[in-house]
C-alpha cells in the first residue's frame, strides 16, 4: 500500500540529530516550558515574517486565544468559510460568539472575498449580531485572497485572523498571510506540513500587547510585564491571574521535535511544490487539477482534485492499493451542530465541492515512479469510463 503521508520518511531524513534532541528533552526534565520553547517560538517568528510567535496545545487552542484577547463572545459575529475542517467554525461558540458561514471560490476553495462583503452586510442589516471578526482558511496548503479580505475587514473595522493550520509556510507575492492579517493561527498535528509528534499550535502577531495577552491567557491568565508595571510580586507569575485564561501550552517535547524539521521545511516545500507539478502535468487533461492564486505559493498539505464520479474514482485507486480521503465530505455548515448558524446567500459552491473533492498522496517524499503509478491508475479509469 502506497503512504498517503510518509512520515517515516521524513523521520530517516533527520536521523539521530531527531532522536537526541528527544532524548534531552526527556534527560532533561523540563517536560513543560523548557527552553526549546523559547528557542523554537524565535526560529518560527523568524521563518513566519512575524515579530512574535506564541506556541500553544493546538491549532484549535490557537484560534481560541485571539478571541479570547479580543473580548469576541456572545452577541458577536466572526465570518469564516464551512468548506474547511470544524475547528474553525468551532471555536466561535466556545467563547459564545456565532460563526457565520461564508461560500468559497470555486477554483481554490478559499473564502470568496464577494460573498464575504454581502455576509457582513447582510449580519448588519439583521441586526441581532456585531460583526467582529473574519478568520479566513488556507485550505489545503494555499493562501487565501488576503488583499481582497483584508480590504473588505477593513472597511466594516472587523479583525482578520489567517487561520494557517493548512499553509503554515505559504507565501502570497512573497509575503506570509500575517503581512495582512491581525494573526496567523497554525497547527502542528502530525499529518500538517509542518508537524510535531503529537498535537500542538502556535500565533503568530506584530502586536506586541496582544501578544502579552496571549502569553497571559495561554497559562490560566497569569500576570505578565504589562500587568506588573507599578507593583511587586515576588512569586512565580502563573500564581497571580488577572484574567480567565485557559492551559495551552505545548510540550517541549513537541518544540524539540519542530526545531528538527523547521530546519529542513524551506526544501519540504520546494519538494512538494515539485510533487504537485508533476501531478499537475499527468492529470490536468483528465481531472480538474488545484490551481493556484496568481502570486502564490502552495504548501500542499494536500493534493485535491475534482472529479465527477469521485467515489468510483476513489474505490479504484484502493483496489490498486492508492489510498485516497475527501476533505470534506460534510460542510461544516450541514452538520448537526452548526444547522442554526447564519449563512447569508447560501453555499451552494461548498455544497457542490463537497461531492467532488478528492485528495491524493501527497509529502515531500513521494518518488517520480509511485506517482506515476497514482497517475496511470487515476488517467486509465477516467478514460475507461468517460
Amino acid at each position: 500500500m502506497i503512504p498517503f503521508i510518509d512520515l517515516q520518511a521524513q523521520r530517516a531524513r533527520l536521523g539521530q540529530p531527531l532522536e537526541d534532541a528527544i532524548l534531552k528533552v526527556v534527560r532533561s526534565g523540563a517536560y513543560i516550558m523548557g527552553p526549546e520553547i523559547g528557542q523554537f517560538e524565535a526560529e518560527l517568528a523568524a521563518f513566519g515574517q512575524a515579530r512574535h510567535a506564541l506556541s500553544c496545545g493546538s491549532g484549535t487552542e490557537a484560534l481560541v486565544l485571539p478571541l479570547m484577547a479580543w473580548g469576541i463572545g456572545p452577541g458577536d459575529a466572526v465570518f469564516c468559510p464551512s468548506f474547511t475542517f470544524a475547528a474553525t467554525a468551532e471555536v466561535m461558540p466556545l467563547v459564545g460568539a456565532s460563526p457565520v458561514f461564508v461560500d468559497v471560490l470555486p477554483d481554490t476553495y478559499n473564502l470568496d472575498p464577494a460573498k464575504l462583503e454581502a455576509a457582513i452586510a447582510a449580519v448588519k442589516a439583521d441586526g441581532r449580531l456585531t460583526p467582529r471578526a473574519v478568520i479566513a482558511v488556507d485550505l489545503f496548503g494555499q493562501p487565501a485572497d488576503y488583499p481582497a479580505i483584508k480590504a473588505a475587514a477593513e472597511r466594516h473595522g472587523l479583525k482578520l485572523i489567517s487561520d494557517s493550520a493548512q499553509g503554515f509556510g505559504c507565501t502570497l507575492d512573497g509575503r506570509h498571510p500575517l503581512h495582512w492579517a491581525d494573526v496567523t493561527t497554525t497547527s502542528f498535528f502530525p499529518a500538517k506540513p509542518l508537524g510535531c509528534y503529537g498535537d500542538g499550535g502556535a500565533v503568530l502577531s506584530n502586536d506586541d500587547r496582544l501578544h502579552d495577552l496571549l502569553v497571559s491567557l495561554r497559562v490560566h491568565g497569569q500576570a505578565v510585564k504589562s500587568d506588573l508595571e507599578g507593583r511587586t510580586f515576588d512569586h512565580d507569575p502563573k500564581y497571580l491571574n488577572m484574567r480567565v485564561g485557559m492551559n495551552s501550552r505545548m510540550d517541549t517535547l513537541q518544540a524539540a521535535v519542530l526545531l528538527q524539521k523547521l530546519s529542513i521545511f524551506a526544501d519540504e516545500i520546494e519538494a512538494r511544490n515539485r510533487v504537485a507539478a508533476r501531478y499537475a502535468e499527468a492529470l490536468g487533461d483528465v481531472v480538474r487539477v488545484p490551481p493556484v492564486i496568481a502570486g502564490g505559493v502552495s504548501v500542499w498539505a494536500q493534493y485535491v482534485i475534482e472529479a465527477e464520479d469521485r467515489d468510483g474514482l476513489a474505490a479504484h485507486l484502493r483496489a490498486e492499493g492508492i489510498p485516497t480521503a475527501v476533505y470534506y465530505p460534510v460542510p461544516v455548515h450541514l452538520q448537526a451542530p452548526y444547522r442554526g448558524y447564519p449563512q447569508p446567500g447560501g453555499l451552494p459552491v461548498t455544497e457542490a465541492a463537497a461531492g467532488k473533492v478528492l485528495a491524493l498522496p501527497m509529502h515531500a517524499y513521494l518518488d517520480a515512479e509511485t506517482q506515476d503509478r497514482i497517475t496511470a491508475a487515476i488517467r486509465n479509469h477516467v478514460k475507461r469510463n468517460r
